[in-house]
């Protein structure tokens, strides 16, 4: 199994015995303070813990979702997935999920170790990307302070009580990740 450590900070695979907390943090609530931040123009929905189950296999086992732990507690979630089919455009992601650990460099420190990883198990990948909105200026400047650049703003694409936001695409190609 993968882990990747920074001090306190952990990325791991899932476990069985991450499955209630990640509920709680994931679903528990209709309205989360997190989802403000992640792509609140889509529509998030509380779900029972049984109907969570039914999900489980999109979390355990997969290598593209790794749980982000401080201090072994569970607070977020990072991931990768390829935006065409050829499998050459790969974009990440990252969550935390309560804001206690929001402003604190985690969400930067667990992001470049993720690039890493991510840029280390798949050599044949010459960009990583991220996509974020104009509203999260928070996550723009992660991407900033990783050396990520800004490669494409869909204008006012993003609807989210009532303001059109643009749409914000950064990556950093791997040679520039390799000469920070």
């Amino acid at each position: 199994m993968v882990k990747l450590q920074d001090n306190e900070i952990e990325l791991r695979a899932f476990t069985e015995s991450d499955l209630p907390r990640l509920w709680e943090l994931l679903y528990k609530e209709e309205n989360p303070e997190w989802k403000e931040w992640d792509a609140p123009y889509y529509k998030h929905e509380a779900i029972t813990y049984e109907r969570f189950l039914f999900e489980k296999y999109n979390y355990l086992n997969q290598p593209s979702r790794f749980a982000i732990t401080v201090d072994d507690d569970l607070i977020g979630m990072v991931s990768y997935y390829f935006e065409d089919e050829m499998r050459k455009w790969l974009e990440v992601g990252i969550v935390l999920y309560e804001g206690g650990n929001w402003g604190r460099g985690i969400g930067t420190r667990v992001l470049e170790m993720w690039i890493d990883h991510v840029f280390k198990t798949h050599p044949n990948i010459a960009r990583a990307g991220l996509t974020t909105w104009s509203g999260n200026a928070r996550m723009m400047r992660v991407g900033e302070k990783l050396g990520m650049t800004l490669e494409g703003r869909m204008r006012a694409v993003r609807y989210h009580d009532g303001q059109y936001y643009d749409s914000i695409r950064m990556g950093v190609l791997r040679e520039e990740w390799d000469a920070r």
